[in-house]
């Protein structure tokens, strides 16, 4: 083996090659890094050099890769991954905390009730481990985390993701706790779902949208004369859900719950959104809320998580949160943060 070629493939120059490849070019790369260009390109050639090989085309104003630079890039980010689920484990058999925990949220589910859940996780005290470092690293604290010394060791990793993209983000791997998910009817063994509750639909429009002032019941006919707007489902394999929907209707697709919201305050479309959110709006006179002839629609969610032998302290801890009726109550209706 290649002692020199092995040397040069460090996580720093593999990080190195993915954020050039990501930015587009060396010197927004170099910003991102706080390096100079210069700094940068030199240690592109060095790399270059050690492996015997061009790795982006120079006639290039951008950052072109080669094929050799592009397959670099595709094995390096997934050595990238492989190391960060090591060190992940070694942090976890050391502490009992996990170095990252991803938690990917559905769009219905109350932004506001999170954010309490994170403030109340970054508060937790936990003892100080006191690792068998070199004293010149362990004597190292930088700048402001003094505070932060004592709070749980684990990065949280939040993702907005939008009905079956919330379910595939766990199943993928890229989640370890999905929360506002529609399982499948078919189980999957390697994930464990809970109730999280029942949220209620309701059709609401704009005041000064021609839907409000007709008659109630407005049947399925009157309502398919008239946009609807409906949220992007944002898996990438999953089959995607669209819910709401006539033959025929003119659709407003857009990427998130908030979104939706706004194009219904402004009456672009119509549509079904959750109650409690409604209740905020029509109370305030933004939106009206309108019967239908069609039954009343009612969402089941629930949360899951990927089971494991050796489960982390800060995923038990969102467990035990996610057990409480009053967590489970705020996440479906703590929509304050979303007044326009």
């Amino acid at each position: 083996m290649n002692t020199a070629r092995r040397n040069a493939l460090t996580p720093e120059a593999l990080q190195m090659m993915d954020t050039i490849a990501r930015s587009g070019s060396f010197a927004a790369a170099a910003r991102e890094m706080g390096r100079v260009p210069s700094a940068l390109t030199y240690s592109v050639r060095q790399l270059e050099e050690a492996l015997d090989v061009l790795l982006f085309d120079r006639r290039s104003r951008q950052a072109q890769l080669t094929t050799a630079g592009d397959e670099l890039l595709r094995e390096g980010r997934r050595l990238l991954v492989q190391m960060d689920a090591v060190a992940n484990r070694v942090q976890r058999v050391a502490t009992g905390w996990e170095a990252t925990l991803s938690i990917a949220v559905d769009s219905i589910i109350a932004a506001p009730a999170i954010f309490d859940l994170m403030d109340a996780f970054y508060a937790l005290e936990v003892p100080r481990v006191h690792a068998a470092t070199p004293s010149r690293l362990a004597s190292v604290t930088p700048v402001g985390e003094e505070r932060a010394a004592h709070a749980p060791p684990t990065r949280l990793k939040l993702r907005s993701e939008v009905l079956a993209g919330t379910w595939e983000a766990l199943i993928s791997g890229q989640a370890d706790l999905a929360i506002g998910v529609l399982p499948p009817d078919n189980p999957v063994d390697a994930v464990q779902c809970a109730p999280l509750g029942m949220i209620d639909m309701v059709f609401a429009v704009a005041p000064h949208h021609p839907l409000a002032h007709e008659a109630e019941p407005l049947t399925a006919a009157t309502v398919a004369r008239h946009r609807v707007v409906v949220i992007a489902d944002s898996a990438q394999r999953l089959a995607p859900q669209t819910y709401g929907v006539m033959p025929g209707q003119d659709v407003l697709t857009v990427p998130t719950l908030v979104a939706k919201l706004e194009a219904q305050i402004r009456g672009l479309g119509c549509g079904r959104l959750p109650d409690p959110l409604v209740r905020l709006h029509a109370d305030a006179g933004r939106l009206v809320v309108k019967r239908l002839s069609d039954p009343a629609r009612s969402v089941d969610l629930h949360y899951a998580w990927r089971r494991s032998a050796a489960q982390g302290r800060a995923l038990a801890w969102w467990l035990q949160q996610l057990e409480r009726p009053a967590t489970r109550r705020a996440l479906l209706e703590q929509h304050a943060g979303l007044i326009l």
